[in-house]
């Protein structure tokens, strides 16, 4: 092996080619470059098993997710037969397993369903803006989760594990395809402005990949993230001549560590937060949109203005070549009034307070992501850790207001590039208690993600601890019915 000075490579001429800061930037950077189009594969240790790429339909991706618990029978799910059955009790051969243990009598849904758009899909008024984009969406019916505790069923929903440290779909995009853009992380998150969720930073760990493919939190104010800007002004020479300094006392002691990998991805996070003290104040500048784009998602209304900011920053985000983006609505899951969708106590304030917030601005990502033709190339998902119950948290013999956790059947929802629009797929039971058709899990719901985005599910995989690992797991079918 030749290093850029022409000199061969030994033992002693390795660690000359090490010390030349330079050349092990430059590198890197031509690595990364390769890397973003796909041209440079991971080696033994990481992408196995032949070719892992399929055409794809999308390039981007964003997630919308709810925590707590969207009631599926309030929202995408009619279940006409609850209006007959409404006070009565659930007919099943054993007790109802639900995280509280209160079984009271069905209770019909809150919000009214009608048909809506060309396609006559029935979603509920909890959310008029998002059913005014019907035509749109691809709804799920028949979703499926492994666990009703908040914590384990939304690492699930992010990595396919119920415990922590495995990598989220966001790292595994990452991982996969890597950027689109060389100032800008691969994966960025956007935790609701009241509070992060359940289980913190663990939703968007790179776990055992590579450290640099792990979530970027932002925050959605003018300031997106902590310590971007230098604390005092850095003339250009100073600015130079430090990081060349920095280049070569990080070259040593890379050496030193034997290309450690957690130090190789601390200094390419470096490298990369330098590169974005430019990019960031200009994708996070939503003053420069005009102000019919503002207004659109609700950025002049204080309920909607914080998911309103999110949701437009995502589709800046986008455009400027970000690969994964997610949006949480909701986050601490005690508390009264709950921050969150776990409606125990009154579903109709719960998810009423909490859809008024993300109603509209979804809806106008949507509706801006179709007007500038970004839509035909983005998948946008919805999802929520798990479903509510038919019937009402209370005890047995009345009608509460609030429902508990329901793992056996719930909806979420897609939209955009390579889905079959305005249209349902599965069903649940009559009451909406448990999937009854064409059910859905997460590792089914992860491999139609990938499938979209262009990957085998089955063969984006990492060797770690003497398993070949995947997003999911050694499950996992493509929900081939909603694919165009």
């Amino acid at each position: 092996m030749m290093s850029s000075s022409g000199q061969t490579i030994g033992v002693m001429g390795r660690r000359l080619f090490l010390g030349q800061g330079t050349d092990v930037l430059a590198g890197a950077a031509l690595a990364t470059l390769l890397g973003r189009d796909g041209l440079l594969r991971a080696d033994a240790g990481g992408i196995a098993e032949g070719d892992f790429r399929l055409p794809a339909k999308a390039k981007r991706a964003v997630q919308i997710t709810l925590i707590g618990g969207m009631s599926h029978i309030d929202s995408f799910d009619p279940k006409p037969a609850l209006e007959r059955l409404n006070g009565k009790s659930l007919t099943t051969d054993k007790p109802p397993d639900v995280f509280f243990g209160q079984v009271g009598l069905l209770r019909k849904a809150d919000w009214a369903f009608r048909p809506r758009g060309k396609s006559g899909l029935e979603v509920s008024d909890l959310f008029p803006h998002i059913a005014g984009q019907a035509d749109k969406l691809t709804v799920i019916r028949s979703m499926m989760a492994d666990s009703a505790n908040h914590t384990p069923a939304l690492f699930v929903e992010n990595s396919g594990f119920q415990f922590n440290g495995y990598p989220s779909l966001g790292s595994w995009l990452s991982y996969g395809l890597g950027s689109e853009a060389d100032d800008l992380p691969a994966f960025v998150v956007l935790p609701d402005g009241r509070s992060g969720p359940t289980g913190a930073a663990s939703n968007w760990t790179s776990g055992f990949l590579p450290a640099q493919h792990q979530g970027v939190p932002f925050s959605a104010g003018g300031q997106p993230v902590r310590d971007l800007a230098p604390a005092r002004a850095v003339s250009e020479k100073e600015e130079r001549d430090s990081r060349e300094f920095l280049a070569r006392v990080n070259a040593n002691h890379l050496q030193r560590a034997g290309g450690e990998g957690a130090l190789v991805a601390r200094m390419k996070s470096y490298e990369l937060a330098a590169r974005m003290q430019l990019a960031v104040p200009q994708v996070a500048n939503l003053a420069a949109e005009p102000a019919a784009i503002r207004a659109l998602y609700g950025l002049d209304q204080p309920t909607t203005a914080d998911c309103g900011r999110r949701c437009l920053l995502a589709r800046r985000l986008l455009e400027k070549g970000v690969r994964f983006v997610q949006v949480y609505s909701g986050g601490a899951i005690a508390g009264s009034p709950r921050q969150s969708w776990d409606a125990h106590e009154n579903v109709r304030e719960n998810h009423g307070a909490e859809a008024a917030r993300i109603d509209q601005p979804v809806a106008a990502l949507l509706e801006d992501l179709a007007r500038r033709g970004m839509l035909d190339d983005t998948l946008v998902i919805f999802t929520t850790e798990f479903g509510r119950t038919p019937f009402t948290q209370s005890a047995s013999g009345t009608v509460g207001p609030g429902r508990d956790h329901n793992k056996y059947g719930f909806s979420c929802w897609l939209a955009g590039a390579g889905l079959k629009p305005g249209m349902a797929y599965g069903a649940t039971d009559e009451t909406g208690w448990k999937a009854a058709e064409k059910p859905v899990t997460w590792p089914d719901f992860h491999a139609t993600v990938l499938r979209l985005l262009g990957i085998r599910h089955d063969r984006l995989t990492y060797y770690h601890n003497g398993i070949r690992r995947r997003l999911t797991n050694v499950h996992g079918e493509v929900a081939e019915g909603i694919l165009a």
